[in-house]
């Protein structure tokens, strides 16, 4: 059986102190009434007793049974039941105190008082142990609500990177299939950096974030393929600046964006294309900006493009909560995408 915590053993000793001192003061009460100590003391000690049942009963039945609306009457019987038999025992118990016909007269007169003492203080407890479960329940609650967001975001995440890797996988595969036939030695070299791709796909299936170099360092195997299928027609510029090092940020947050510019860059072009990536910190923030040149007769990024961006958008909202963690801007036929990574929340 586990050891009781810390916060219990000190409602204990709190309940414990207070049950003390409540038979030192019914005890003196006693006593000013030309009783002697033993029987003063007796009295306090078998009263205390008996409340402190009633108060167990009543703090146990509340752990259990959270009375709705409407029915907090029943508490109310609860407590005039158990301030009763607390005032019987009373009764039946104290006249063996003494054989004198002083302290039985003081008893009996004194059982209405000793009922609403205990009543009230039966209902005190009550309502405390009402407050408490309540705020126990409530963040029981909380925690379940917040588990159940959690699972559902880490699942819808899940889903929004499986739905990237088979769309960038069918391109690579219709490349090689395309450079078997004249190129068979760029095949091969597609083929193994593929599947070191894959790889690092895979131990990254459990990674929420990552390394701004490791990130970095996983993008370029997949330009690395990208060139291979677009041959001298792609150049990349990649740049951060020293403090951006040790920045982390989520995995395979770059690719779905890197590959929408090359799609919207070199699909509707027919000469090199760079497409530019730079890092650098702001404050807490990681700032990455991709951008990429477009021909903006064939093409329309200003009304955004697709899925890729669609899903990193959604991604820092599950993430991060905020939606305003990416823009996108064209500017002389240069699209621009910028993406901010808080430091602090991740």
């Amino acid at each position: 059986m586990p050891s009781p915590n810390k916060t219990t053993i000190k409602i204990y000793g709190i309940f414990a102190g207070v049950g003390l001192l409540w038979v030192a003061v019914q005890a003196y009460v006693v006593h000013s009434f030309g009783f002697n100590l033993f029987i003063s003391g007796t009295d306090g000690l078998v009263c205390v007793i008996l409340l402190s049942g009633a108060c167990w009963l009543i703090n146990n039945n509340l752990r259990y049974y959270q009375p709705g609306k409407g029915n907090y009457i029943n508490i109310f019987f609860w407590c005039a039941a158990l301030a009763g038999i607390c005032t019987f025992g009373c009764r039946w118990a104290l006249p063996f105190l003494s054989s004198g016909a002083g302290y039985s007269n003081f008893l009996s007169q004194s059982l209405v008082i000793r009922f609403i003492i205990y009543f009230l203080s039966i209902g005190w407890m009550a309502l405390i142990s009402i407050i408490w479960y309540s705020q126990i329940d409530q963040k029981e609650n909380e925690h379940r609500k917040n588990e159940a967001e959690r699972l559902a975001r880490d699942a819808e995440l899940y889903n929004l990177r499986q739905q990237l890797q088979p769309h960038f996988l069918f391109n690579s595969l219709n490349s090689i299939n395309a450079l078997i036939g004249f190129k068979p030695d760029e095949a091969r070299k597609m083929i193994h950096q593929l599947s070191d791709f894959l790889r690092g796909t895979l131990k990254k299936d459990d990674q929420l974030q990552v390394g701004l170099a490791e990130e970095l360092q996983h993008l370029n195997l997949y330009l690395e393929i990208e060139k291979v299928r677009f041959g001298h027609r792609l150049q990349t510029e990649i740049s951060c600046d020293g403090k951006s090092g040790e920045a982390i940020l989520p995995s395979m947050l770059l690719q779905p964006i890197v590959e929408n510019a090359i799609k919207f860059g070199l699909y509707d072009t027919t000469g090199e294309v760079v497409v530019s990536i730079r890092a650098e910190m702001d404050g807490n923030y990681l700032i990455i900006m991709v951008q990429n040149p477009y021909d903006p007769t064939t093409t329309r990024p200003n009304k955004g493009t697709g899925f890729g961006l669609r899903g990193v958008q959604r991604r820092l909202y599950l993430i991060f909560a905020r939606n305003d963690l990416m823009e996108t801007h064209s500017n002389d036929n240069i699209f621009t995408t910028i993406i901010k990574v808080p430091q602090q929340q991740i």
